[in-house]
């Protein structure tokens, strides 16, 4: 392996763009996935869900990350659908325009986007009262399940 990663470097400095891609390493996405903020609150063979409360002016707000292997754009915002045995809530993103970005090393898609919260809502997140999550844009949708 060490040897076609040494032909790699020689064919990038020669400007052969495919071996500049495969040597390529994204520093910024690397970092913020190594710094996910937030607990892991769902996950699925389609991606990870982790999210945080914040507080801003007295507005709550769920910060979350979707790590997945789908690239996640638009500009009309999406859902978040918490699915439970007493009954569902969901909650309209804050964000409008959301836009995935890709990571060369892990080779997945990071999505930040932000959800208008209730204390009602927040608590029945800590007592992990939901058994999926789905994450739903223009016609398309990421189902997760409850992480333990």
């Amino acid at each position: 392996m060490g040897f076609l990663r040494k032909v790699d470097k020689v064919l990038a400095a020669m400007g052969n763009s495919r071996a500049m891609e495969r040597l390529h390493v994204d520093k910024v996405t690397e970092a913020k996935s190594i710094e996910i903020e937030g607990t892991a609150l769902a996950s699925s063979e389609q991606g990870q869900l982790f999210g945080g409360i914040q507080e801003l002016n007295g507005y709550l707000f769920l910060e979350t990350v979707i790590v997945s292997g789908t690239k996640i754009k638009t500009f009309d915002g999406g859902r978040l659908t918490f699915i439970s045995d007493t009954g569902n809530f969901e909650l309209p993103s804050d964000t409008q325009e959301i836009d995935s970005e890709y990571s060369n090393v892990s080779r997945r898609f990071m999505t930040q986007i932000s959800f208008d919260i209730t204390e009602a809502e927040i608590e029945r997140i800590k007592n992990k009262d939901f058994t999926e999550v789905h994450f739903d844009w223009k016609k398309k949708s990421l189902r997760f399940d409850r992480a333990n």
